[in-house]
C-alpha cells in the first residue's frame, strides 16, 4: 500500500502526479518553514529544498518539529534526515544565509518558492528574486494572533522593527492553522494554477480571502 494512499484518495491520481514531480524550494526551517516542509513531503511531494542557516534551540521545540537531542543541529538537515527516515524523500537541505547577491544560487530554477522568513531583509530578497526571475512565491507570515498567506504580486514585506526578535509571542495553534491553510493553497497551485490569498486570525478564529 502506497505511503500516501489517503491523499491519493483524496486528491486524485492526476493531482497526485503532479505534485510528485513539482519542484519547491522553502525559505526557512522554522515554525511555519519546518512544517510547511513536512506537510508537503507527508501530502506526496519529493522535489524540496529547504534553505536555513540557522541552528535549532530550546525555545523552538514547541512550535517546531525538531527533538531535544537536535538542539544545537542545523534546523535544514535534521529536517531533511527526519523526512527521509519517514519516507525516504531526499530533501536538498542548504545550511546558508539567503541573500539578495546569492539568491539566485541558492533557489532552485523553475520552481515554486515558499518564503517563511523571520526577518524583514531576507523576505524582500526572496520577492525581489522571484519577481525579477518570475517565478511564482507564496509568502507566509505570522504577526501576534493574524498570519497571511499571500503570493509574491500582493505582498508587502513587513517593517524590519521587530526583526530578530526572540521573544515575541507564538501560538502552536496559529502556526499549525497557518500552514494548513498555506499548504491546501499550495496544492490548489499546483493542481488547478489558481493563486489564492488569505489572512487568518486566531482570537476571532477567522479564515477569509485576502483581496
Amino acid at each position: 500500500m502506497s505511503i500516501f494512499f489517503h491523499e491519493q484518495l483524496y486528491r486524485t491520481s492526476e493531482v497526485m502526479a503532479k505534485i510528485k514531480d513539482f519542484s519547491i524550494t522553502i525559505c526557512g526551517a522554522g515554525a511555519l518553514g519546518a512544517n510547511v516542509t513536512e506537510n508537503l513531503a507527508r501530502s506526496g511531494f519529493t522535489k524540496l529544498k529547504v534553505i536555513d542557516r540557522d541552528r535549532i534551540e530550546e525555545r523552538n521545540l514547541s512550535t517546531q518539529p525538531y527533538y531535544r537531542s537536535d538542539v544545537g543541529a542545523f534546523k535544514a538537515k535534521i529536517l531533511a534526515n527526519s523526512l527521509y527516515r519517514v519516507l525516504g524523500v531526499n530533501i536538498d537541505a542548504q545550511t546558508k544565509e539567503l541573500t539578495a547577491t546569492n539568491a539566485a544560487q541558492l533557489i532552485s530554477p523553475n520552481s515554486l518558492v515558499i518564503d517563511t522568513f523571520d526577518n524583514s531583509i531576507a523576505r524582500k530578497a526572496v520577492k525581489n528574486y522571484c519577481e525579477n526571475a518570475q517565478l511564482p512565491c507564496l509568502h507566509v507570515g505570522l504577526a501576534g494572533d493574524y498570519a497571511e498567506i499571500i503570493w509574491n504580486q500582493e505582498y508587502r514585506v513587513p517593517s524590519p522593527a521587530n526583526d530578530d526578535v526572540c521573544d515575541y509571542p507564538l501560538a502552536r495553534n496559529l502556526v499549525t492553522l497557518a500552514v494548513a491553510v498555506a499548504c491546501e493553497t499550495i496544492v490548489t497551485f499546483v493542481a488547478t494554477g489558481k493563486q489564492n490569498n488569505f489572512t487568518v486570525t486566531l482570537a476571532d478564529l477567522v479564515i477569509q480571502s485576502y483581496h
